[in-house]
Parts: C-alpha cells; sequence; structure tokens
C-alpha cells in the first residue's frame, strides 16, 4: 500500500523528531540535526534514509553540504486519506447543533 512507509516512517520517535525539528527551521544539514540526539551520525543517516524513502523529506546539495527540507505532502494525504473522513460526521453534528441551539435562543 502507497501509505505503508509514511506510516513506517512516522511510528518511530526519532523520526518524528527529526521532522519536528525541520519543521521548526527548514534546510538543516547532517550536522545540525544529530547535535540534541544521543545517536550516532551513522544512526541519524539511517532515520533520515527512512524519512526520505517516505518522501517525507526531501535533499540539495548546497556546495559540500547535504540540506535535508520536510515534505508536508505525504502527512496530508494520510490526514484527507484517513483522518478527515473519520471527523466529518461528528464536524458536521456539532455544526447542526450550533445551528439549533443558535435559532432557539
Amino acid at each position: 500500500m502507497a501509505d505503508d512507509p509514511v506510516f513506517k516512517a512516522l511510528a518511530d520517535s526519532t523520526r518524528r523528531l527529526l521532522l519536528d525539528r525541520l519543521y521548526e527551521r527548514d534546510g538543516r544539514s547532517l550536522t545540525e540535526l544529530e547535535s540534541d540526539l544521543e545517536m550516532t551520525r551513522f544512526g541519524v543517516m539511517k532515520h533520515l534514509r527512512v524519512l526520505e524513502d517516505a518522501g517525507l523529506v526531501v535533499t540539495r546539495r548546497s556546495g559540500r553540504e547535504k540540506l535535508h527540507y520536510l515534505n508536508p505532502v505525504p502527512i496530508r494525504l494520510i490526514h484527507d486519506r484517513w483522518i478527515d473522513k473519520y471527523t466529518e460526521h461528528r464536524v458536521s453534528a456539532l455544526a447542526d447543533l450550533k445551528r439549533e441551539l443558535e435559532e432557539t435562543a
């Protein structure tokens, strides 16, 4: 299934932390990303590779550095496919309730 690599990537807390760091500031080098982690450089590289394979991180070379950027599109697609459809009924029920309460007031 197309969503499986994204779910696998998001299942790990270290990978989620890396995504959070890229969300805070995009375009970070491996050195910047590994600075706060108690993990080897090689370990961080392995996590970044999983994120890249899932399409959650894209890279670009800038001179000798490889910069990492967050790609939020796969997460949005999961939201639309797996979360949004399950909340629609509740949201419309709340909107109906609000409308009814305002009409009676």
